[in-house]
């Protein structure tokens, strides 16, 4: 399988569908791991693409990469990157064809360094830590219900310093730099938890 160059170094991002970032973690549920695939885009912070899939295959990271690339304008004139790790997934031909089908410039990680898809991880600790439920799922199919809920809050609710206290779904409709707003208080219980049923 072809690995491709990494493009994002020193990128700067002013505006939506320049650079996604994608990456795949595991949920623990009481049946076994679930594996969630996201793709985040890199300006907004907003999760556009998301699958839970119960195995490893190329399926999961397929799906997510369909649902980004359904919502996408692909109106802002400029071109749009991919990156990702050099996992076998997206790697496979079809995700690669996938990605060339809509004109996706591809880029991956060169290293095996957790720093050279940051924001990816990033978005995997906030989903893991702060909005999935703390208490294991009994069930994948219960922990792609908790998936999607969390997603929904992190895309609506949740404000990031990083593009000015803005969350992400409203962040996604501007464009130009966005100023860096970073807290020095200390972190709250999360008060959307009361979402998940006890």
């Amino acid at each position: 399988m072809k690995k491709y160059k990494n493009l994002i170094k020193e990128f700067i991002i002013n505006g939506p569908e320049q650079l996604w970032v994608s990456d795949i973690t595991y949920i623990k549920t009481r049946e076994g791991f679930s594996y969630l695939s996201l793709i985040t885009d890199a300006y907004s912070r907003k999760i556009v693409g998301y699958e839970l899939f119960p195995s490893l295959t190329a399926e999961g990271p397929l799906n997510a990469l369909k649902k980004a690339m359904a919502q996408r304008k692909g109106t802002y004139g400029w071109k749009l990157i991919h990156h990702s790790d050099r996992g076998v997934q997206y790697c496979s031909a079809e995700y690669v064809e996938l990605l060339r089908k809509d004109k996706i410039l591809i880029s991956m990680t060169e290293s095996g360094s957790p720093y050279d898809n940051a924001l990816a991880e990033r978005v995997n600790g906030i989903l893991k830590t702060e909005l999935l439920p703390g208490k294991m799922s009994n069930s994948h199919q219960e922990a792609k219900s908790f998936v999607e809920r969390s997603i929904r809050i992190y895309n609506e609710k949740r404000p990031h310093g990083s593009i000015n206290n803005l969350v992400p779904n409203e962040a996604h409709d501007l464009n130009g730099i966005l100023p860096k707003k970073w807290s020095t208080k200390k972190k709250v219980s999360n008060p959307l938890s009361s979402e998940y049923p006890k």
